[in-house]
């Protein structure tokens, strides 16, 4: 919001001056990265998004008398599978097997690229986890995460991920704990112990990445999304119904879950291999 302030002071124009035709204006021709180019169709519909939900508040207390974003159309835009890459099953494998069970460090990390395999659980969800967020209910162990939008997801540990889970507790020291603590922390540079920080998502993307280089992957290729990607290809390509694939990612639409599926991706590889040129 900032920017489009800044905009809008640069050109003399209070909030109650901005009209639909200047919102509109803005975003077709104003919206610039740092080489002066315009942004994609899908960033700038995030922009208008924002647009709409500022000028919202600002009609509720009264800053405004209309949302003069509200009536202002997007470019258009569709995807039928999301940019994010996915791995082939084999490479994840190759990631876990990767990581030892040496240290701490190392039993951390091997239990977050499980949670991220095998809950399809976001980054910033993962990191954000405390030890009260792993729990029983007597019968099977599970992870509450916290999601986008404030929503609170439940997904069960599977029982390999259950066992990685109570190795990593009694490594880190939390065994019994439920509390606010964090669960997953940032660890001291050398000395291959935790400290009492909790990671964020910037902290695991950066150990996805060095897992990555260790496993002989290229880290430019992946980021903690894949894993998202290749659980839900993974699941669907096992004709699982689609809306169980749609609860477990947390989508609130199923054309969210088909923009994880990848399977149209090989079948066009698979079609173009058989070109006898």
């Amino acid at each position: 919001m900032d920017r489009f302030l800044g905009w809008c002071q640069s050109r003399g124009l209070e909030l109650r001056q901005v009209t639909s035709f200047v919102v509109g204006d803005y975003v077709e021709h104003h919206l610039l990265d740092k080489d002066g180019h315009p942004l994609s169709a899908p960033t700038k519909k995030q922009h208008l998004a924002g647009l709409r939900h500022f000028f919202d508040n600002q009609q509720m207390y009264h800053g405004v008398g209309i949302n003069p974003a509200s009536s202002v159309r997007g470019p258009k835009y569709s995807s039928h599978e999301g940019k994010t890459p996915a791995f082939d099953n084999r490479q994840v494998r190759q990631l876990l097997d990767s990581v030892g069970d040496g240290d701490v460090v190392a039993i951390r990390d091997k239990t977050l690229l499980m949670i991220l395999a095998y809950t399809a659980a976001r980054a910033g969800a993962v990191a954000r986890l405390r030890t009260l967020d792993y729990f029983t209910d007597g019968r099977a162990w599970s992870f509450h995460f916290g999601e986008k939008g404030g929503k609170l997801h439940h997904v069960p540990a599977r029982h390999d991920l259950q066992i990685q889970m109570e190795r990593y507790l009694k490594a880190a020291g939390l065994e019994g704990r439920s509390d606010k603590t964090p669960l997953f922390r940032t660890a001291k540079k050398r000395k291959r112990e935790l400290t009492e920080r909790g990671l964020n998502g910037n902290d695991l993307l950066r150990i996805v990445k060095r897992r990555l280089v260790d496993a002989g992957l290229p880290p430019g290729a992946f980021c903690c999304h894949s894993f998202r990607a290749t659980t839900a290809t993974n699941l669907l390509k096992q004709k699982v119904a689609r809306e169980q694939v749609q609860y477990l990612l947390g989508h609130s639409d199923a054309r969210t879950t088909d923009l994880y599926n990848r399977t149209e991706k090989e079948v066009t590889r698979n079609i173009v291999e058989r070109i006898s040129l």
